[in-house]
């Protein structure tokens, strides 16, 4: 009767879990350092070998490989195998495949392969570098599950296949996730670490750049890399190869390679689906073009979408599995413990399996080698003495005597003695007596080698590096994923469309803006559209033309600048009143903003040229503003009693027109101001009679052939050419820039425009008008203009500013 034994189930469920878990990491999802395959890839692998399935042999039936894995080593499902074989013939799974397969091994749709019974396969050209050398003792062998047969515990590897292939496996509490290399990196650094053993990471980096994934794409930024190779752990992004194709009136964007392991069918769909639901608006077809010359994914854009394409691809990248994470975990097994590696680990762990490797199968040679000799030497003593050994053999009654009779009279062993006595007749003849002798020297030549390899270090390891140089000029090929050092994540403006836009700023400071297109264009005279609902006491002071990916440089009447993108300025509707600037910016309780500066970039040979009410000016390197803070900073220094009235940007060697409100102008070099630092105040630029201030400054080619548009508060304008605003010095009191009555009022401001230009102008009302410029009439600088706009009782115009060119 069996015994029953009591035990707490605490007790029993820790064990077998203990047991379960060790099982699974040991025995199926970890890899080997040393090969770096797991169990079942090495018993395919080990199983084809056994069946002569070889690379240059005929294919065979993918059922009879898994049927003598799963019966002689294996003892799972059938499909466990199968799966694993199918994994390792896929071009775009693994870096180097392992298998070479007939037939259909699935596709990067997530198509299930054909059944067993249907593919064929051989093992690649490759994988025989993994198990070369096996049977000449190089690795432990031990019994299978049933021990009836003997498996091998490792391969003996030529190939540092856990880093060239990768290797991924979730175990018990832990995961391993190794991404493939370029093999031809891999061994050129442990050549490296061969020359020197105490070579750093850094030196290794100038081997292996990074990972190399099958299906190509890019590698943003090296600092996951970096980290990974450190540590053994890290994060790495991934992205698409994509590109924007314009042919005729059509444009698409072309993705030709995907990061590692992405789903191109499941991508497809979650495009449409993103187009669909207009989260991602402009797309109008997405089509998969891919076929044997390679993939090839198509989304064509919308014809008035056209010109947003990078737009809409870096939406695609933020919203989509065209952008990917991997996470690096080198784990595999050390001696049977999981053990989180480096990549000079990993390298010196497959250097040091190599080393052994080399060791036995020198050995072997060596053993084989100087029994052959043995052999040999025998046969040469027989043929030395052929007479008396013919003789000998002869008279013997029995080969058991002639054999004692051999080891007597000639000093021979039982070895030596057998061989003899089993050599064949044809062995006598010249040519064989020959070629025994040469065989006896190189013998003698190859023992000479092999105890040489033993004995010397470096000779082991020129071996070693020898072996991997051949492996690479056979194998090594191009690498296919490109590593770009920086990854800059996708910032805001990446995300949203460059296009132009109006924003208006009104005398209490609240800002909005609004697409370029919402005016319509109007013939001078006309009422106009309510552009802002201001309020009673507030009116439109400002207007400026950008786009939505423009820096705005905000200068105040104090003399201080802010940074403002110009998407951060909330977009509203056309009788909204927009949103306060002290929400975006931190403005002090008596700062106005004086002018908005759109600038793309900061550029070295640029300058931003400033003007005070009271006709100070001054310029200062562009560069000098570079760098954003948001409590800004000053960039002119404004005198009690001024303001800064407006600034430009120039290359130095343009000329400033200054115009005041009392209709005045000068006109001057702008080489007559030198560059100053941002807390000068700067030099008189125009000499102003009492009351009087400065209301424009237009920054001016030397042989501009534009008109200079002036307007009065009271709607009146006119166009003056600019050969009329002759060259002047600087800081003298300047010439009339048009005459000023009672009707017109005072000057509001003046812009440089041409025929194509188009301007606006906002009122006190909070009206806004858009004009042809060709529409207005040109005159004399002293004449007063015609009306541009009906005024309304107590109506005044407060400022003007011309659309952005359309190039």
């Amino acid at each position: 009767m069996a015994e029953i034994v009591q035990v707490p189930i605490e007790e029993e469920l820790k064990k077998s879990y203990l047991d379960y878990a060790m099982s699974v990491i040991v025995g199926r999802a970890l890899p080997d350092v040393r090969d770096g395959l797991k169990p079942v890839q090495r018993r395919i692998l080990y199983a084809m070998h056994e069946l002569r399935n070889d690379w240059n042999k005929p294919y065979k039936k993918s059922a009879r490989i898994v049927g003598d894995v799963i019966g002689k080593y294996h003892p799972h499902g059938d499909m466990a195998v199968y799966d694993t074989l199918v994994r390792m013939a896929q071009d775009f799974t693994m870096r180097y495949p392992l298998i070479d397969g007939q037939g259909n091994f699935g596709s990067m749709d997530g198509d299930a392969p054909a059944a067993m019974r249907y593919t064929e396969v051989r093992m690649a050209k490759i994988a025989h570098e993994l198990l070369r050398d096996i049977e000449k003792e190089t690795v432990d062998f031990m019994p299978n599950y049933d021990n009836t047969l003997q498996e091998p515990v490792v391969l003996p590897s030529r190939i540092p296949n856990l880093l060239i292939n990768g290797a991924a496996g979730i175990a018990v509490g832990m995961a391993t996730n190794i991404p493939p290399h370029n093999l031809g990196e891999v061994i050129d650094a442990l050549v490296a670490m061969i020359h020197n053993p105490d070579i750093t990471l850094d030196e290794l980096l100038k081997h292996i750049k990074g990972p190399d994934f099958p299906t190509g794409a890019y590698i943003y930024g090296i600092e996951g890399i970096k980290e990974a190779y450190a540590t053994g752990k890290g994060l790495i992004k991934l992205r698409a190869r994509a590109h924007i194709e314009r042919e005729g009136n059509k444009t698409a964007i072309v993705i030709t390679e995907l990061p590692y392991q992405v789903n191109k069918a499941k991508l497809v769909e979650k495009i449409a689906a993103l187009a669909q639901e207009k989260k991602i608006e402009g797309i109008s077809e997405v089509r998969d073009e891919s076929d044997r010359e390679g993939l090839r994914v198509v989304v064509e854009l919308k014809r008035e979408k056209q010109d947003f394409a990078p737009v809409i691809l870096n939406q695609l990248y933020k919203l989509t599995p065209l952008e990917t994470t991997f996470g690096i975990i080198m784990l595999a097994l050390v001696n049977n413990r999981p053990e989180q590696l480096s990549l000079r680990e990993l390298l010196g762990h497959f250097l040091a399996h190599r080393r052994n490797v080399v060791i036995r199968r020198t050995l072997y040679d060596l053993r084989k080698a100087k029994e052959r000799a043995h052999v040999v030497e025998g046969l040469l003593i027989a043929l030395a003495n052929l007479d008396e050994v013919i003789a000998l053999i002869k008279s013997s009654k029995t080969p058991a005597e002639a054999k004692e009779g051999l080891m007597e009279k000639f000093g021979l062993t039982a070895i030596q003695a057998q061989a003899i006595l089993d050599m064949r007749l044809q062995r006598l003849t010249g040519l064989e007596q020959e070629k025994l002798k040469a065989e006896y020297e190189e013998l003698k030549r190859q023992i000479a080698w092999f105890e040489k390899i033993l004995a010397d270090e470096k000779v082991l390891l020129k071996v070693i590096e020898d072996e991997l140089l051949a492996i690479k000029k056979e194998f090594a090929d191009e690498r296919r994923t490109e590593i770009i050092p920086k990854a800059q994540d996708l910032a805001v403006e990446d995300l949203i469309a460059e296009e132009e836009v109006v924003v208006t700023i009104t005398h209490r400071g609240y800002i909005k803006r609004l697409p370029a297109n919402t005016y319509r264009s109007q013939r001078r005279g006309g009422k106009g559209k309510t552009g802002v609902g201001a309020g009673e006491e507030d009116v439109v002071t400002q207007l400026y033309v950008a786009t939505t990916h423009d820096y705005f440089l905000c200068f105040t009447n104090k003399g201080k600048l802010y940074w403002l993108k110009v998407y951060d300025i909330p977009q509203a509707g056309r009788t909204a009143k927009g949103t306060s600037l002290r929400n975006l910016l931190p403005l002090s309780q008596d700062e106005k903003i004086a002018t908005i500066l759109p600038v793309k970039e900061f550029k070295e040979d640029q300058f931003v040229f400033f003007a005070t009410k009271k006709g100070l000016v001054k310029k200062t390197s562009l560069s000098a503003f570079s760098h954003p803070r948001n409590t800004g900073i000053v960039a002119a220094v404004v005198k009690d009693g001024d303001e800064l009235m407006a600034a430009g940007l120039t290359d130095g060697s343009k000329e400033i027109l200054l115009v005041t409100r009392k209709g005045q102008s000068i006109r001057f070099s702008e080489e007559d101001v030198r560059p100053m630092g941002r807390t000068a105040a700067g030099v008189k630029g125009i000499e102003l009679t009492s009351s009087d201030e400065v209301v424009s400054l237009e920054i001016l080619d030397p042989d501009d052939e534009a008109s200079l548009l002036t307007v009065t508060e009271l709607g009146y304008g006119k166009r003056t050419s600019l050969k009329e605003y002759r060259l002047q010095s600087r800081g003298g009191k300047g010439i009339i820039a048009m005459k000023l009555t009672n009707k017109t009022g005072k000057l509001v401001g003046c812009a440089r425009v041409c025929d194509d230009d188009e301007i606006m102008l906002a009122s006190t009302a909070g009206k806004i008008i858009r004009l042809r410029v060709k529409d207005i009439p040109v005159q004399g600088r002293a004449t007063q203009g015609v009306r541009l706009f009906m005024m309304a009782g107590g109506e005044k115009i407060v400022s003007l500013a011309k659309l952005a060119e359309k190039d």
